[in-house]
């Protein structure tokens, strides 16, 4: 589930209500969606095996739709998420949309 798919979906992980923020995800898209969350006080719940994880928070309000369109979500060093940044395209965290996608 990408940025393109806005729907807020809840479901149990490991016992847990949890807003799904991602499903049938690698173990490296795992990895760089929990730090990201974690960074910004989330507490993430995974569930499945190799490269087929579900990634929840246990806020139930949380939509990752709308935080990272509407700037919520930061980075370590405090700069803010991008759509790009988000979908793993670029690893500059604040490229506007009109700008070309770069490395």
């Amino acid at each position: 589930m990408s940025l393109n798919k806005g729907k807020h979906i809840v479901e149990e992980i490991n016992g847990i209500r949890c807003t799904i923020v991602e499903k049938g995800i690698s173990n490296e898209r795992c990895h760089f969606l929990i730090e990201l969350l974690k960074i910004n006080g989330f507490t993430i719940e995974v569930a499945g095996g190799a490269d087929n994880l579900t990634l929840g928070v246990t806020d139930l309000l949380f939509n990752p739709v709308i935080a990272v369109y509407q700037q919520r979500l930061k980075t370590a060093s405090g700069k803010k998420v991008s759509p790009a940044y988000w979908n793993q395209l670029t690893n500059n965290p604040r490229s506007e949309y009109w700008e070309p996608i770069s490395q």
